[in-house]
């Protein structure tokens, strides 16, 4: 069981991996739009849902549940271990960790994680709503389509700083 969660984190840090932008490479995307049309969306999304969500500065939103105790310095070394659930604004589950907690280094996982995951410590727990750019932009990634805005709701159980 552990080996199938395990494969499963790999295979999704391989797609984050892999939808970055090659050295060289033309995009011609437009990452600006899309960025302004995932915003719209996640703000009538949080509207039509009454979520509490803060915009952080990067342009991920967040609700957190529960702070969680603790005062670690996050870096890219840190390494986590957590439950989560992730849909799509349809409400389509894409991944969860099923009830078990999944381990992985903070560097390791889409950006929307490592800016989310710092705002909460162990035993927290937050809802992240991610704009497509700081998840799989327009690639996609399993039954992820492209530009798709991510909803994940995660909660730490552990926090292991180097």
């Amino acid at each position: 069981m552990n080996k199938i969660k395990y494969l499963l984190l790999f295979l999704v840090i391989t797609a984050a991996f892999a939808s970055c932008k090659k050295f060289g490479a033309v995009d011609n995307f437009d990452h600006a739009g899309q960025f302004i049309t995932d915003t719209t969306l996640i703000r009538k999304f949080i509207t039509e849902n009454e979520i509490p969500a803060i915009k952080h500065e990067s342009g991920v939103f967040y609700q957190i549940i529960d702070p969680g105790e603790g005062d670690v310095k996050y870096t890219i070394d840190t390494k986590v271990s957590a439950e989560y659930e992730g849909r799509l604004l349809n409400g389509t589950v894409f991944d969860k960790s099923k009830g078990t907690p999944i381990s992985f280094t903070l560097g390791r996982v889409i950006a929307g994680w490592q800016i989310g995951i710092p705002l909460i410590q162990k035993g927290g727990k937050i809802r992240l709503l991610i704009p497509s750019q700081y998840g799989y932009s327009n690639s996609s990634a399993g039954s992820i389509p492209p530009s798709s805005v991510l909803d994940f709701t995660v909660h730490l159980d552990d926090v292991i700083n180097n």
